[in-house]
């Protein structure tokens, strides 16, 4: 092999190299810096919805910290509230905002701290009936403004008609879900 020759076999290895290289380093920057995917109109209007979600939940958790509750404990004794009786767990579960999948546990810790009551169905054994506890109700009655003051600092720039509007345009999209 003669120098000439090995000098061309020498620049095809570094120009090879260099395509390599280049190759390697551009796959490295999309890992690191990926190109930016325009979403779908209905993608976008769903993660604004969770992005809201999240910083709206934020502010209630803070004043039901204040009790020591979280956002579902809360939501439990809204609903046994507003039904006015008492109510199968099964049909509890169904009105909750959030699934959770263990609600004996939850209603276990609710029940340890005097805010509901449990008992057997008389017309079937099988069936667990919740109620609210005098102690959830003067819990509750605690919560009620400074959770309504949340809300009103929240979304209260809204305004009623908007805030209407957006209630209507929400129930909607979970109609057709």
């Amino acid at each position: 092999m003669t120098a000439e020759t090995r000098s061309e076999t020498l620049e095809e290895s570094v120009v090879l190299t260099i395509v390599v290289i280049t190759n390697i380093m551009s796959v490295v920057r999309k890992a690191i810096k990926p190109e930016k995917r325009v979403a779908n109109v209905e993608e976008s209007a769903f993660l604004d919805l969770l992005r809201t979600t999240d910083r709206l939940s934020r502010g209630l958790v803070t004043v039901l910290k204040t009790e020591d509750l979280s956002p579902t404990q809360y939501n439990v004794l809204r609903i046994l509230r507003g039904a006015g009786r008492e109510l199968a767990c099964g049909e509890l579960a169904d009105r909750m905002i959030t699934r959770d999948p263990d609600v004996t546990r939850l209603l276990d810790r609710l029940e340890k701290r005097d805010l509901i009551s449990r008992s057997r169905a008389a017309t079937d054994r099988r069936t667990v009936m919740a109620s609210i506890t005098q102690g959830g109700l003067t819990l509750l009655a605690r919560l009620d403004e400074p959770v309504q003051a949340a809300h009103r600092q929240q979304l209260g720039h809204l305004g009623r008609t908007r805030l209407r509007d957006l209630s209507e345009l929400l129930q909607e999209a979970r109609a057709k879900v």
